[in-house]
C-alpha cells in the first residue's frame, strides 16, 4: 500500500489536489470517503478523500470564463507548476471523477451529474460544463492543508487538501472504478473503525479525520481551515530497528529537520500492527532513537525540503 526504500533517489513529487466533502448529519460533522481499488497503483484499498493529480487540461485557459472567483488563499498553495486555478479545478474534476459530487452554479441534481459524466467521456468536463452553462464554483473552496510524500515514496505527490460543503441536491457516491465503497460518518467514528482495523489511513487522512473530529458542524469545521497554515508538511519517514518500529516524523517532531511544528497534533506516526498509530516522541515511555538529521538544501517554492535519502520531500 505504501512502499518505503530509503535507498530511493527521490522523484520529483506530482502536483495533486484532494477535497475533504462535510456536511451537517443527526450527530455532528460528517464527511465523505471514498476506498480506492485494491488495484491503484497508490494507496490501493485505503479509505481516502476523493482527489487525485494535476492534469493539463485543468490548466486550460479556458477555465477563466468556467470558474468563480478562487479561494481567498488558493494563491498560498500554488507553484510554478500548478496554479491555484488548476489545483482548484483538478480538485473539482477528481471529486466528481471518483465521488460524483460537483460545486457548479447553477445547482445540478444526481442525476444531471449522471449525464455530465456520460458527457466528459466524450468530451472533457470543461466542454460538458459549458454546453450546460454551468460554472465551478470554486470559492466554495476552503484551503485546509498541504502534504508532500515522503521522499522515500515511490509514488509522490504534492497534495492540497481543500473542504468544501457538500453541494446542495447531491448524495456522493463511489464511481465503481478508481474507488469501490463510499461513505458518509463522522470523523470520529472513521477514526474508530481504522483503529479496529476495519480501514487503513494514510497518515494525512487520518490527521485531517483528527483535527476534523474537534469540530462540532460545518461553521466549525471551516473556522478550523482558516486557522491552518499552509506551509509544505513533509513527512520524513525514518526506518525500523531492533528498538523501535519504524516511523514517519512530521515537522517538529526531533527527527525532522524542520524544527516548526506545522500541524496541530502528535509529531508521528508509528507502524504499529501494520497501521500508522499518532504518538509523540518518547509518548510509550521507551523512547524513539532518532537518527542524524541532516542539514536542508533545497525547497519547495522558498520552503524548506529534506534532502536525506531517509527524508521527505
Amino acid at each position: 500500500m505504501l512502499e518505503f526504500d530509503t535507498n530511493r533517489k527521490g522523484s520529483e513529487p506530482r502536483d495533486a489536489a484532494t477535497v475533504v466533502v462535510l456536511r451537517d448529519g443527526d450527530r455532528g460533522l460528517e464527511v465523505f470517503c471514498v476506498r480506492r481499488h485494491a488495484r491503484s497503483g497508490f494507496l490501493g484499498g485505503a479509505l481516502v478523500f476523493p482527489g487525485g493529480k494535476v492534469d493539463p487540461a485543468d490548466a486550460d485557459p479556458g477555465w477563466r470564463h468556467r470558474t468563480t472567483t478562487l479561494p481567498a488563499r488558493a494563491e498560498e498553495m500554488a507553484s510554478e507548476r500548478a496554479s491555484g486555478l488548476a489545483l482548484c479545478v483538478a480538485a473539482c474534476r477528481e471529486m466528481f471523477e471518483e465521488g460524483r459530487l460537483l460545486p457548479v452554479e447553477p445547482g445540478v441534481t444526481d442525476a444531471e451529474l449522471d449525464a455530465i459524466e456520460a458527457e466528459v467521456q466524450a468530451g472533457g468536463l470543461l466542454e460538458a460544463l459549458g454546453r450546460r452553462g454551468l460554472s465551478l464554483t470554486l470559492g466554495r473552496l476552503a484551503p485546509f492543508a498541504r502534504w508532500v510524500t515522503p521522499e522515500a515514496e515511490s509514488r509522490r505527490f504534492d497534495a492540497r487538501f481543500y473542504l468544501l460543503v457538500k453541494p446542495e441536491g447531491q448524495s456522493g457516491r463511489h464511481d465503481d472504478r478508481e474507488t469501490t465503497m463510499s461513505l458518509w460518518a463522522r470523523p470520529a467514528d472513521v477514526l474508530d473503525k481504522a483503529a479496529r482495523g476495519e480501514f487503513f489511513l494514510a497518515p494525512p487522512t487520518s490527521r485531517t479525520l483528527e483535527l476534523l473530529a474537534g469540530a462540532r458542524d460545518v461553521h466549525g469545521a471551516l473556522s478550523l481551515a482558516a486557522r491552518q497554515t499552509l506551509l509544505p508538511i513533509c513527512p520524513r519517514f525514518v526506518p525500523g530497528d531492533e528498538k523501535s518500529p519504524p516511523f514517519i516524523a512530521l515537522p517538529g517532531d526531533p527527527a525532522h529537520e524542520v524544527r516548526e511544528c506545522r500541524v496541530d497534533g502528535p509529531s508521528r506516526y508509528v507502524l504499529r500492527d501494520n497501521r500508522f498509530v499518532g504518538e509523540d516522541a518518547n509518548a510509550d515511555g521507551k523512547g524513539f532513537a532518532s537518527p542524524d538529521v541532516p542539514e536542508v538544501s533545497e525547497s519547495l517554492d522558498g520552503q524548506d525540503v529534506p534532502t536525506s535519502k531517509e527524508g521527505s520531500g
